[in-house]
């Protein structure tokens, strides 16, 4: 038999970079045997757990160095032989018919040779389901919905840019003025411009979109658009799941923990204590993820019965689960049999019963976390309760949010929930490093897992490290900050650092479109009035506080300058700022940041920094949109 093994193309040579550098966060080069199978499925090439135990032990009987570490250089033979056409037919046969996996062939623009990527079935159908439910009503999802799940709709569905636009406001509210979407007579230009915007508005509320651009939309390359589905959804699926929004989760702190531990989980994390709490209060076992633990619908039995028994803080539920499922011995049955249960509750989304007896644990996730959004089913916290005072427990400011989503939309590792205790170990703030163009020498940063003694020493020396970089080599003002400030959680310290971590990752292109020289505020304030000028524009600004800023009539009429005809003018309050009501003002700035993103510009900014002339999130913007029309001019 010919031993032919495939070649890969540059691109995909490239794409399968960045899914080991996606999971060498340490940048060591290489990649433990346990992150083998998340470093595949980062790859677009999922394989079930047997299988790259298989590889593992056929990889370590030849690995002579005998380090159960794989290189880059190893990884990529494994891959080619994976995709070798002998073993890529009884591969791909496999995984068909074991997680629903869909591959399909594609030609790189800068090459020639094929590449192929995968994507889940199941996946898509939880998607278009879940969408087909949250758009039905919307007037201008008509000629789009509802969408077929078993066929490929789903992925000519997004060309236009709308669809997209409305799940990231359903996700996070009025992210997005809709007075700027293209609804009508769209052309490909119009399709683009929905597509930019709804890029740079996904990348404004934490999603990783750096791999991501209009023409891949518009092509509706599966993988990528069920990628950014799923971080949409995702967003939305979480941004209630914290303590702060229902304080009834204080009530979720075991024996032995404190409030802080509760605190600093993960959504994730905070779902797993949400469900473990009802199976306490059931007398039944509980679980340690949503894959392997949920596979025999036993715990969502308790957990649905339980939420029916007690409903919540506001009301009972007249609804009494039929638990007989739990005799059924088939598990595919008896997961449909509790699905039945879930639907009576108004919360049949996501998984097929196939989903829960594989261990689907993405769509599990997303399963649970719809059922607590929708019945959350814990009572009032009270003051004092287990004795922990729940006054002083605030969500996160607007600062924050913006700094957070900034910060994930990078793609850092691992995802930033919380600001301030996901950045004390140093390593996320060490990766922004990178993305500013500042060299990290990794060999001196401490990695995860720390130990249990003296683990927060290890933590302290990598924060102490970023913020010898930031002062030392990036030049940051860092007058009175040390790595026990960011170590210990300060926020006053923290925010200092991240905020110079945004501005230079901000201003960053204005020096690439220059000579390199250094772009200080005077410079792009003197661009902002000079091209105001040019554009015969009376809207000047003496700086980034100047109370016209308000009105945000300074930002239009710079959009305006930069692409002509953007801006619908009926749409826009003019007037002095004393004149406009604050009403006027809001829906000015909200205009003025969406049309912002649609013409290209990455925006963090949020209308009420505009209204309330945030200098910090003002410049910002502001050095966006010069970034932005500098590179225009320069086409």
């Amino acid at each position: 038999m010919e031993n032919h093994v495939t070649q890969i193309s540059r691109d995909n040579l490239d794409d399968l970079r960045e899914a080991f550098n996606k999971i060498d966060i340490d940048n060591s080069g290489f990649v433990s045997d346990f992150e083998l199978q998340e470093l595949f499925r980062e790859a677009s090439f999922s394989l079930p757990g047997y299988r790259v135990r298989e590889i593992m032990e056929t990889f370590l009987a030849g690995d002579t160095n005998k380090d159960e570490k794989i290189s880059f250089e190893e990884f990529v033979a494994i891959y080619q032989e994976l995709k070798s056409k002998e073993l890529s037919e009884t591969f791909r046969k496999t995984i068909t018919r074991r997680d629903g996996i869909r591959s399909f062939g594609g030609t790189s623009g800068n090459s020639s040779e094929g590449t192929q990527h995968s994507y889940s079935d199941e996946e898509k159908v939880a998607f278009v389901n879940w969408i087909n439910k949250d758009l039905a009503k919307d007037p201008d999802c008509q000629h789009l919905l509802p969408m077929n799940p078993n066929d490929e709709s789903l992925f000519t569905s997004v060309r236009d840019g709308i669809l997209l636009c409305k799940m990231i406001n359903l996700s996070q509210p009025d992210t997005i003025d809709e007075r700027v979407i293209n609804t009508k007579k769209l052309a490909t230009f119009k399709m683009t411009e929905n597509l930019v915007l709804a890029l740079n508005s996904a990348s404004a509320i934490g999603c990783m979109v750096v791999s991501i651009d209009a023409h891949d939309l518009m092509a509706g390359k599966p993988h990528l658009v069920l990628g950014l589905l799923w971080q949409i959804i995702k967003v939305g699926l979480f941004a209630d799941i914290e303590i702060s929004k229902n304080k009834g989760l204080i009530g979720l702190v075991t024996d032995g923990e404190k409030l802080d531990d509760l605190l600093s989980l993960s959504p994730e994390e905070l779902l797993l204590h949400w469900v473990n709490h009802h199976l306490r209060n059931a007398g039944t076992e509980t679980i340690s993820n949503f894959s392997d633990d949920i596979k025999d619908s036993q715990a969502y039995f308790y957990l649905l019965d339980q939420i029916a028994s007690h409903g919540d803080q506001n009301h009972k539920m007249s609804v009494k689960i039929d638990m007989s499922g739990l005799n059924e011995c088939d598990l595919d049955q008896r997961a449909e049999l509790m699905l039945q249960q879930a639907a009576r509750l108004d919360c049949r989304q996501f998984v097929s019963p196939q989903d829960v007896t594989s261990g689907n644990s993405k769509l599990n996730l997303a399963f649970v976390a719809n059922l607590y959004n929708m019945h959350p089913a814990l009572q009032k916290a009270q003051s004092n309760s287990n004795g922990i005072e729940t006054a002083h427990i605030v969500g996160e400011s607007r600062e924050e949010k913006t700094f957070r989503n900034w910060i994930n939309s990078l793609g850092v590792s691992p995802y930033v929930n919380h600001l301030y205790c996901d950045l004390c170990d140093g390593l996320v703030i060490l990766q922004l490093y990178e993305r500013v163009n500042v060299p990290v020498n990794w060999k001196k940063v401490n990695n995860p897992p720390y130990p249990f003694l003296g683990g927060n020493m290890k933590k302290l020396e990598n924060c102490n490290y970023a913020v010898e970089l930031g002062r030392d080599v990036a030049h940051f003002s860092l007058v009175g900050i040390g790595g026990e400030n960011i170590n210990k959680r300060s926020a006053m310290h923290t925010l200092a650092l991240v905020w110079q971590l945004m501005r230079r990752y901000t201003v960053l292109v204005l020096s690439d479109l220059g000579d390199g020289e250094k772009v200080g505020d005077p410079i792009i304030l003197n661009w902002v009035n000079t091209t105001l000028s040019q554009k015969r524009k009376d809207s000047q600004i003496s700086s980034f506080k100047d109370k016209l800023i308000s009105t945000s009539l300074p930002v239009i009429d710079l959009i305006d300058a930069i692409a002509p005809s953007t801006v619908k003018w009926d749409m826009v309050k003019r007037g002095e700022e004393r004149m406009l009501k604050d009403e006027d003002k809001l829906n000015n700035a909200k205009y003025a940041i969406s049309l912002a993103r649609k013409i290209g510009a990455r925006v963090y900014a949020l209308p009420d920094d505009l209204v309330e002339v945030n200098p910090k999130m003002v410049l910002t913007l502001f050095a966006c949109l010069m970034g932005h029309g500098l590179k225009k001019a320069n086409r």
